[in-house]
C-alpha cells in the first residue's frame, strides 16, 4: 500500500510540473552525501533562475517499488522525468553540468537557428555543433528521432543553407553537419552507417580530457562497423586514416584507470582502452618518441601486442569481487559506524547461529553418552561383562572338580554358620 500511494504521489507530481529533475539515493552511499550539497545548489539556482525544472529527491531504499518502476541501479542515479520519457543523467556531478543537463533535455529536442549571428553565437559556446540543413525530409525526421534519443549527450540544431558561414557549401541538401576540431563533417548513409550511430561517434572532439564519466560515455559509442575493414588495409593506411580509430585524450591521476584495470598504473603512462570488450593494452617498452607510438597503435591494430583484462568469466568473478571489496571500503571510509552496523551485526548473527547449532549437537551428544552409562550400556561396559563371561565359561570348564568341592564347602560353611535354634530345628 505504501508503494503505490508513493508511486501515485510521484506520477501527480509530474502530471503538475512537467520536469522533475529526481535523484535517488541511499542513506548508506558515500557519494550520495558528497552529492548532497550540490543537490541543494542545482535546485536554488534553477528556482532563482525561473527554470520549468524542479528538482526533489528520493530514498530508493525506503521506495524500492519506485525506484524499481525507473529502473533504478545504482546510487545515486539522477533522472530527468519530461512527461513520459525519463532521461538519465551519466555526466560529472557537479553544479553547472546538471544544471546545464536539466535545461537541455527540458527544451526542445531540435532547436532552431534563424539567422547567422545566432549560429556564430552558438558555435562559440558549443565545442561540437550539430546542425541540420535543409526543409522537410525523412532525412529531419530521422534527424528528430536521433535528436529525442541523444540529447542527454548534447544539442541538437537546425537552419537553413544562408545562416552557414559564407565559405562553407554542402555538397548536396538536406544534409546533417558537425562542427568540431576548427572544421565539419557532412553526414553519408553509405559510409557512415546508420544516423544514431554516426551521431554518437561524432559527438566526441579530437583530443579531450577524460575522467570516468566521459570514459563511459565513449564505451557506449559501439564500434566501428567498418573495423574489419582497416585492418585488412593496415599496411598501406596514413598516420591520419589509423588515427580515426582511435579516440585520443588526457587524464589526470591514475585512481579511475586503477580500478578499471583492477591494478596500478605509473604516472605517466599510455595505455589503450578497448571499450567494447574491457581489454586494454600497455607498451612494452616507455614511449618517447612519435614513431614508438604509431608502433605501438599498430601492434594494437594487428593483433601483435599483449593484451590484458577482458570480458571473459574469470574476469568477471574477479571484477565482482573487486567490486564488493571496494564498496565495502567506501562505505568504512565514508562511515565507519555504519559500516560495522551493516556487516558486522549479520556477521555476529551468522556465528552466533552456527555457535548455537554446534553446542546443541555437543550436548544432545553429551546427553546421549549420560544415559547410556546410566543404564550401564555403554560399549566398554559391554565389553568388560561379555569378557568376565567368557573367562568364568572358561573356567567352569577347565576346572569341574575344582568347582564341585567349592560348592560342598561353601555348603559345609553355611551348615555351620547355622543358628542355634535351626540347629535344634535339624
Amino acid at each position: 500500500n505504501i508503494n503505490i500511494s508513493i508511486c501515485i504521489s510521484v506520477y501527480i507530481l509530474i502530471s503538475v510540473s512537467i520536469f522533475t529533475l529526481t535523484a535517488f539515493y541511499a542513506p548508506w552511499c558515500g557519494y550520495c552525501k558528497k552529492l548532497e550539497p550540490i543537490w541543494y545548489e542545482v535546485g536554488a539556482e534553477l528556482k532563482n533562475s525561473g527554470s520549468p525544472v524542479r528538482v526533489g529527491k528520493m530514498d530508493a531504499t525506503a521506495y524500492s517499488g519506485v525506484a524499481s518502476e525507473f529502473g533504478v541501479r545504482g546510487y545515486p542515479t539522477i533522472k530527468l522525468l519530461k512527461g513520459e520519457l525519463a532521461y538519465n543523467y551519466k555526466g560529472p556531478r557537479t553544479k553547472d553540468d546538471i544544471i546545464e543537463f536539466a535545461n537541455r533535455v527540458a527544451g526542445p529536442a531540435v532547436r532552431s537557428l534563424p539567422s547567422r549571428q545566432m549560429f556564430e553565437h552558438v558555435q562559440k559556446r558549443h565545442d561540437v555543433l550539430f546542425v541540420y540543413v535543409g526543409g522537410e525530409s525523412l532525412l529531419k525526421e530521422k534527424y528528430i528521432d536521433v535528436a529525442s534519443e541523444l540529447i542527454v549527450y548534447t544539442y541538437f540544431f537546425s537552419a537553413s543553407e544562408d545562416v552557414l558561414p559564407e565559405p562553407l557549401t554542402l555538397p548536396e541538401l538536406p544534409s546533417v553537419v558537425v562542427f568540431k576540431d576548427g572544421t565539419y563533417f557532412t553526414y553519408d548513409e553509405y559510409e557512415d552507417g546508420s544516423l544514431s550511430s554516426w551521431v554518437n561517434r561524432e559527438r566526441f572532439q579530437g583530443y579531450l580530457q577524460i575522467d570516468g564519466f566521459t570514459l563511459y560515455e565513449l564505451g557506449e559509442t559501439g564500434t566501428d562497423p567498418h573495423y574489419s575493414d582497416h585492418l585488412g588495409a593496415l599496411t598501406c593506411r596514413s598516420l591520419g586514416q589509423i588515427v580515426v580509430d582511435f579516440q585520443f585524450g588526457h587524464m589526470n591521476g591514475s585512481d579511475y584507470i586503477n580500478s578499471l584495470i583492477m591494478g596500478e598504473v605509473s604516472v605517466p603512462s599510455i595505455i589503450i582502452l578497448n571499450t567494447s570488450n574491457e581489454q586494454y593494452f600497455l607498451p612494452s617498452e616507455p614511449v618517447e618518441s612519435l614513431e614508438q607510438l604509431i608502433l605501438f597503435i599498430r601492434s594494437v591494430l594487428d593483433g601483435t601486442a599483449q593484451a590484458y583484462g577482458g570480458d571473459g568469466v574469470f574476469q568477471r568473478i574477479k571484477r565482482v569481487a573487486y567490486d564488493a571489496r571496494s564498496t565495502v571500503m567506501s562505505v568504512f571510509r565514508s562511515s565507519p559506524l555504519l559500516g560495522c552496523f551493516l556487516f558486522g551485526l549479520p556477521l555476529g548473527v551468522i556465528s552466533l547461529m552456527c555457535y548455537g547449532i554446534c553446542m546443541a549437537e555437543s550436548d544432545d551428544g553429551a546427553e546421549d553418552m549420560e544415559m547410556m552409562k546410566r543404564e550401564g550400556l555403554t560399549d566398554e561396559e559391554e565389553e568388560e561383562e561379555e569378557e568376565e563371561e567368557r573367562r568364568h565359561q572358561t573356567a567352569k570348564l577347565e576346572r569341574p572338580g575344582e568347582e564341585d568341592e567349592e560348592e560342598e564347602e561353601e555348603g559345609d560353611e553355611e551348615v555351620e554358620e547355622k543358628s542355634p535354634v535351626e540347629k535344634k530345628l535339624d
